[in-house]
């Protein structure tokens, strides 16, 4: 018989079960409460993108207080060299600023007065989760350098005398016993890069031999983020004090913003952001002295916002969501002054400009009536989707969802799969907490050029959309990774592209956002009777049948249905390997209609010039994956 809990032996209790950590142990511990998740690069959000925003920072920080015009970076695989030309770290503090908690200028609000780093703890997370850091002062003529292993003082500080100009440089290569399979995406560091430039016109950032620079400001964020030929208006672009805004409005579906606190990217938007949406419909109706729909006004638009506001408060280590009204009296001071900011001088704007006025309107009265004609549809299609949710076969749900916002729910995952083999597979071997399987019957339809009734029309996309909970844009978005599964053949690369499709027509902004993936899994099974090796490429399987020698088993992996849901779990687990979906041209709509349109001829002229290439790059061994992958779509027309 079981004991019961009364007669259950006590765990000890007594002074050595409380331990102290040091600040190196504490970050290496828990280091979510720092950066976030570790990951492993194929998210914007990953850690080791949030080490190099916490060393740019600082130098950004510097810039803001008027002191450094030029900011050199240098990133490799592993490596990244951040070097300023601020003031400086007084010698003294090079080694406390970057190995001791809570030490740091960012508290004397004379010295960094609208900083984003306000506790002392970015360069020392970077310091701990480093396998090398090293820190360099100059100042003065006089120079200082640390080095660190993993937070540890590897040597006694070197000081002495430099020609060096005034300033900070910064070392460091990420621990990759944390940063498991870690790998830079350069899209998303040129992202980066930008975005601190736009935020500090006059700043040059020399990124691996590349110039980021930025007249303009968020007019230029703009000019770079959409098509020219896609806008109904010229973009209307303005700034206050501590304020600057920038707006259009396009052709595609949802809402699209970047906003930012202090020069940090806030991707969660935030109080500032929510005051802006606000102030953009209140500005619209006091110009046009109608009620117009929320909604209507705000749909297709193109947005950016950018504070600088003292002692900011941030959900997160991270920072990439402005604290809200009940977090501090500064939260309610950012609402008011945004809101009426934008709504004034929207209004303003449109009585100097009757042109762009009569552009609103008629973009206004388009969403209007385009909102109106699928009004009936739309009303069934939700009551069938209600009751579909009841019992939705198609949908295997998890327990934690991005819209809870806690930890858990940063984690969540949504595999949308072909076929019920596929789907059980995963089903069978995925994380109930935060790991979601949508299972598709088949191929979806080519979506290209269709409106949004359609969404509505097709059961199977209205019930994507709604176990995302997209339809009214990003805010509710149910998980945080939308990972699209399909075979490794050609079949599933359709599959794929049509997915993709349907995203960029109607939800663009699930995409620009970075939450669309897609899962890599292996090709190849090689195996001998000791050890059993999977990889991902024709390369891949040949150093593997190097290392084990000999005679060796392999199994081509064509569909996901083939992989038992043990094998599975290895897949989709601590080691997935994700491929983001990235966008690297504006011009969405012409992309769109050449690979997906009714362009028969000249999709077949591509890839009769095209496909030479990539069969002589899988004749030389290369991945025959990719070689499909790159292929486009040529049997919708």
């Amino acid at each position: 018989m079981a004991k019961s809990a009364a007669s259950a032996p006590a765990i000890g209790y007594d002074e050595s079960s409380i331990k102290s950590l040091d600040w190196r142990e504490h970050i290496r511990l828990r280091p979510g409460m720092y950066i976030g998740k570790l990951g492993d690069g194929s998210s914007k959000d990953d850690g080791i993108y949030v080490l190099v925003k916490e060393v740019v920072d600082n130098c950004i920080d510097e810039h803001m207080m008027g002191y450094g015009k030029v900011i050199d970076v240098t990133i490799t695989e592993s490596k990244v060299i951040v070097r300023d030309y601020g003031r400086g770290i007084p010698l003294g503090k090079v080694v406390d600023v970057v190995s001791k908690i809570n030490t740091g200028a960012k508290y004397d609000s004379g010295a960094f007065q609208k900083s984003v780093g306000l506790n002392g703890v970015g360069t020392k997370a970077v310091n701990a989760l480093s396998n090398y850091f090293k820190v360099q002062a100059f100042r003065d003529g006089q120079t200082k350098l640390a080095e660190f292993k993993k937070g540890v003082l590897v040597n006694d500080p070197r000081q002495g005398k430099t020609d060096e100009k005034n300033g900070t440089l910064v070392e460091f290569e990420p621990d990759e016993t944390m940063f498991k399979h870690y790998h830079f995406i350069p899209e998303y560091l040129d992202d980066l890069m930008w975005n601190y430039a736009f935020l500090n016109a006059g700043l040059t950032i020399n990124y691996n031999n590349n110039k980021f620079y930025s007249k303009d400001g968020l007019l230029d964020l703009l000019r770079q983020k959409s098509n020219a030929d896609d806008l109904r208006y010229p973009i209307i672009h303005f700034k206050g004090n501590d304020i600057e805004v920038a707006l259009t409005h396009g052709n595609q579906y949802g809402e699209e913003y970047y906003s930012f606190v202090n020069g940090q990217n806030t991707t969660q938007g935030g109080t500032h952001l929510a005051a802006f949406r606000e102030g953009v419909v209140r500005g619209v109706r006091d110009f046009y002295k109608k009620d117009f729909d929320a909604a209507d006004i705000r749909a297709s638009i193109i947005g950016a916002i950018a504070v600088r506001v003292q002692e900011p408060v941030f959900e997160s280590q991270t920072k990439t969501k402005l604290g809200s009204l009940n977090m501090a009296p500064e939260g309610a001071l950012v609402k008011n002054y945004v809101g009426d900011f934008v709504a004034k001088e929207l209004e303003i704007y449109l009585h100097k400009n009757p042109i762009t006025a009569d552009a609103l309107l008629k973009r206004i009265t388009q969403s209007e009536r385009e909102r109106k004609e699928i009004a009936g549809i739309k009303k069934l299609a939700n009551e069938r989707a209600k009751k579909a949710n009841l019992h939705n076969r198609k949908l295997r749900d998890c327990r934690f969802h991005f819209d809870d916002k806690n930890e858990k729910g940063a984690n969540s995952q949504i595999f949308i799969t072909e076929g019920d083999s596929a789907s059980g597979s995963i089903t069978k071997s995925r994380s109930v907490e935060t790991q979601a399987v949508f299972s598709l019957r088949g191929k979806p339809l080519n979506c290209y050029g269709l409106t949004k009734k359609v969404v509505y029309e097709n059961e199977e996309f209205n019930l994507l959309q709604h176990a995302l909970n997209i339809e009214d844009g990003l805010d509710g978005l149910r998980y945080n990774q939308v990972i699209i599964a399909t075979d490794a053949d050609v079949d599933g690369m359709h599959i794929r592209l049509l997915l993709m499709t349907f995203f960029l027509q109607f939800f663009p902004d699930l995409v620009k956002a970075g939450h669309v993936f897609i899962l890599e899994t292996p090709l190849f099974r090689v195996r001998n009777k000791k050890e059993t090796i999977y990889c991902y490429s024709e390369e891949e399987k040949q150093n593997a049948m190097q290392k084990l020698g000999g005679k060796v088993e392999i199994t081509r992996f064509k569909g996901l249905g083939e992989i038992s849901p043990d094998e599975f779990g290895e897949f989709i687990g601590e080691d997935i390997r994700l491929q983001p979906v990235l966008l690297h041209d504006t011009n969405l709509q012409q992309i769109m209609e050449f690979y997906m349109g009714k362009n028969t001829p000249d999709r077949q002229e591509f890839i009769i010039d095209n496909l030479r290439i990539e069969l002589d790059k899988v004749e030389k061994g290369a991945d025959d994956k990719i070689a499909l992958e790159e292929q486009p779509e040529d049997a919708v027309a």
